[in-house]
């Protein structure tokens, strides 16, 4: 599905430059549910963004649908992250000005102006997501009337619509109570079940990943 090879990040700040990632190597298989666990400021997310084609690395390749993302065009790489990749983010990046319906739409509706795409069937199987995850009532309702829990099914469903074969998701349990965070774990791994979606989560919370197919550490820039 996707593979790291020799993934290197320097940030080139103040007096002295940083090392984040030193030489980082990852396969990522088709269906399974990989889990990436270290401590607050190790690089989780800075390695999650540059697989995710969201921040490129200072060195290294990311090869995704046999080619590295980072040789690709700007227009082709954002058209790999709209289509292919789902994301899942801790602080959800809901638009607050958009209901629930228009925020999970919101990527069929870029993908629309390159593609052929049904707004009328997008929005059908938005709804249909919608009520597999209890929120069917809530479509017409703004993020900000929502609980975190359901805040974060919202962004799960939106990292949905398009049909990736790959989701990201970045810490989506951190800014939750902890039996919202159980819920939105059982529903990853729901998804990655009954979609045969290939998932990366990454967190801090150890617990979270007892239904992982593997769990990665990352500690001083190199991951095991």
């Amino acid at each position: 599905m996707l593979e790291a090879k020799n993934i290197h990040k320097i940030y080139n700040g103040g007096k002295k430059a940083i090392q984040v990632l030193k030489g980082v190597n990852l396969n990522i298989e088709d269906g399974k549910l990989i889990a990436i666990v270290g401590p607050s400021g190790a690089g989780k997310s800075t390695l999650l963004h540059i697989l995710g084609g969201l921040d490129s690395p200072t060195q290294g390749e990311v090869i995704f649908d046999r080619q590295n993302i980072y040789n690709l065009s700007d227009a082709a790489l954002c058209s790999i992250r709209n289509e292919k990749i789902g994301f899942v983010f801790q602080f959800y990046h809901l638009l607050q000005e958009f209901t629930v319906l228009e925020n999970v739409v919101m990527p069929a509706l870029i993908k629309s102006q390159s593609q052929k795409v049904r707004m009328s069937e997008v929005k059908e199987k938005a709804n249909q997501l919608l009520n597999q995850v209890g929120l069917n009532e809530r479509t017409a309702h703004f993020p900000a009337q929502l609980s975190g829990g359901e805040q974060q099914r919202v962004a799960i469903v939106r990292g949905l619509i398009n049909n990736p074969s790959l989701l990201f998701c970045d810490e989506p349990t951190g800014n939750l109570d902890s039996k919202s965070g159980e819920e939105i774990i059982a529903l990853i791994k729901k998804i990655n079940l009954q979609n045969k979606m290939s998932v990366v989560l990454v967190t801090h919370n150890i617990e979270l990943t007892k239904s992982a197919d593997k769990v990665y550490h990352l500690k001083d820039g190199v991951l095991a």
